[in-house]
């Protein structure tokens, strides 16, 4: 009888864990440091620190991220010269899953790796796509699930209020 209460506890604590570990609103974002997708190049999630970085965990199978792709890159084009930046970090276990995605969605934005899913478990993302837009001083201001074309202008507004922010 006993050995029956054990198990939901554990799977209770263990979940609970899971929550506590999660980026939320108001902290700081998970520092990383992830190959590129393209390049194999190392890159940081620290060396976009003065910007506003929109986050973006995706897969190629992902049917929202193939609407999300190209208006993220209309609103990064549009809004880098005031310091916004993309990050899409790739959760793919084949690299050429990724690739193939990218040459039906192209992107000038930063497009990195996390095969394993180490920083998607870090930050606690559950579905495709999911979005942490983090300020210049790094602490994630809104998390974004899933994706529709609607979703673009709202996004827009938070991160244009975010780069007028002092």
């Amino acid at each position: 009888m006993k050995l029956n209460l054990f198990i939901p506890l554990v799977i209770l604590v263990g979940f609970a864990g899971s929550l506590v570990n999660a980026a939320e609103v108001g902290s700081p974002a998970p520092q990383f440091t992830l190959p590129s997708l393209q390049q194999n190049q190392r890159a940081a999630l620290i060396q976009f620190a003065g910007k506003v970085v929109y986050l973006d965990f995706w897969a190629s199978w992902c049917a929202p991220c193939r609407t999300s792709f190209p208006l993220l890159d209309g609103l990064y084009q549009k809004l880098k010269s005031r310091g916004f930046e993309v990050v899409a970090v790739n959760l793919d276990e084949e690299k050429e899953n990724a690739e193939k995605f990218l040459e039906h969605y192209p992107v000038n934005f930063t497009v990195l790796r996390d095969s394993e899913g180490h920083w998607a478990d870090q930050y606690g993302v559950e579905s495709m796509p999911t979005s942490f837009i983090v300020d210049k001083k790094g602490v994630i201001q809104h998390v974004h699930n899933g994706f529709s074309k609607y979703d673009i202008d709202e996004i827009e507004k938070i991160i244009v209020a975010l780069l007028d922010k002092q």
